[in-house]
């Protein structure tokens, strides 16, 4: 299961989605909130990948769909402190 997290963690397409869904939640936070679409965003990453990669084969869907909901919050949660951090340093 630690080969799979950290296959995910180093995925750069996944890095890429969720990297691009902040992007997209940020410019749109004012009309949409900001934590609902970066949850739905995280689910839909989550499920999209294995349902439509076969390297996902080797594990049973639904694990590697929470696996992903997992691995998918810890690279959000990186983004979210690299941009807190970006948005104190910039006032």
């Amino acid at each position: 299961m630690v080969e799979i997290v950290t296959t995910q963690l180093l995925d750069p397409f996944r890095i890429g989605l969720i990297f691009f869904l902040l992007l997209t939640a940020i410019r749109t936070r004012a009309n949409m909130g900001l934590w609902m679409p970066l949850a739905m965003g995280v689910l839909f990453i989550a499920i999209l990948i294995p349902l439509t990669t076969a390297a996902a084969s080797q594990v049973p869907r639904l694990t590697a769909i929470g696996l992903g909901v997992v691995t998918n919050a810890v690279i959000l949660a990186i983004f979210l402190a690299g941009w807190t951090i970006w948005e104190k340093t910039r006032r």
